[in-house]
């Protein structure tokens, strides 16, 4: 009877693990070959070089959003997009006032850290719900941008610092090689470390975690830093891309972050999920953007699509995991 029982879980995981990783990575090809299909210059190196960009961007906010939902208790990190637009307008104001590039990267992601430390601290020991304390600093951050550029772009940014955006290295852009780097640090803490193991158990059974002697509050404290670290370098990137420190840029990013964890196979209830899978579902995400573009749709339209694809993934993770469990 254990026997059976044991190989009734091993088997449950196995169509998990397939459910969560080939699902996804083939609605990416598909849509892919869809694209393609009806417009040629999808395949194009402008395009494909300006996806990746994208892709980029998105990706980094998953992994982050990833380590934090994965932790559990309800954990959600609705402040990325804000704090994209605070830390970008940050950096270029520190530039612009005599601070060299390497010192104002180094504060504004030691701040972006500190920004994550905040929600820790506040989720952890104050009991606040994550979706509060977040929603607060999605406000606060995006207020903030306002103040410090009374609504203004802040320009005149230094041309080395530009090239973190806008370069391309072996034809590859310099965010994508980020993107790279940040996914293999990521995935090794992820699936190698104590850390991870400890995180997935928080997740998956908060009491059963602390009964076996895992500090959950200082898991979730850092998954939180993670993604505010991930923030502040996305919102460096996005002011070397765009030469310059925009109030009004991250508009919606938070939701395309969640948007691409939960496509990734990241369950909302915490315990499990990837960070190729995150990749995956921001690379989901920023191709069907980049093909509503290249057909023409209305703009006005983007946002009802990627509303619906939102629906759409969290459904399939309730139906996913009913699936799973029989």
């Amino acid at each position: 009877m254990v026997v059976l029982e044991g190989e009734k879980t091993l088997i449950a995981r196995k169509k998990q693990r397939s459910f969560k990783e080939l699902g996804p990575l083939v609605a990416l090809m598909s849509l892919a070959i869809f694209t393609t299909v009806l417009n040629p210059r999808f395949l194009t190196a402008f395009n494909l070089q300006a996806l990746g960009r994208q892709i980029a961007i998105f990706g980094l906010l998953a992994i982050g959003e990833t380590f934090v939902i994965i932790s559990g208790g309800g954990a959600i990190d609705l402040s990325p997009g804000s704090v994209v637009a605070l830390t970008g307008v940050m950096v270029a104001w520190l530039m612009t006032h005599g601070v060299s590039v390497w010192i104002s990267l180094f504060l504004i992601l030691l701040f972006s850290l500190g920004i994550g430390a905040w929600h820790g601290v506040f989720v952890t020991k104050l009991k606040v719900p994550a979706f509060i304390i977040t929603l607060g600093t999605l406000t606060i951050a995006r207020g903030m941008a306002a103040v410090i550029t009374r609504g203004w772009p802040v320009i005149n940014l230094p041309s080395s610092f530009l090239k973190i955006g806008q370069a391309d290295f072996l034809k590859i852009p310099v965010p994508v090689w980020i993107l790279i780097g940040v996914t293999l640090i990521a995935d090794f803490f992820l699936r190698k470390t104590v850390y991870g193991k400890h995180l997935r158990a928080s997740g998956g059974n908060e009491i059963a975690a602390r009964f076996s002697g895992v500090n959950v509050d200082a898991v979730r404290t850092i998954a939180f830093m993670v993604s505010g670290f991930l923030a502040g370098l996305v919102g460096v990137i996005v002011a070397a891309r765009l030469s310059q420190g925009q109030p009004g840029v991250g508009s919606m990013y938070e939701l395309y972050a969640i948007a691409s964890t939960v496509i990734g196979g990241t369950s909302l209830t915490g315990g499990e999920g990837s960070v190729l899978g995150a990749i995956i579902g921001a690379s989901i995400i920023s191709l069907l953007w980049n093909a509503l573009v290249l057909l023409n749709v209305s703009t006005y339209w983007h946002n009802v699509v990627i509303g619906i694809v939102i629906v759409v993934a969290v459904t399939l993770d309730i139906v996913r995991r009913r699936f799973v469990s029989k």
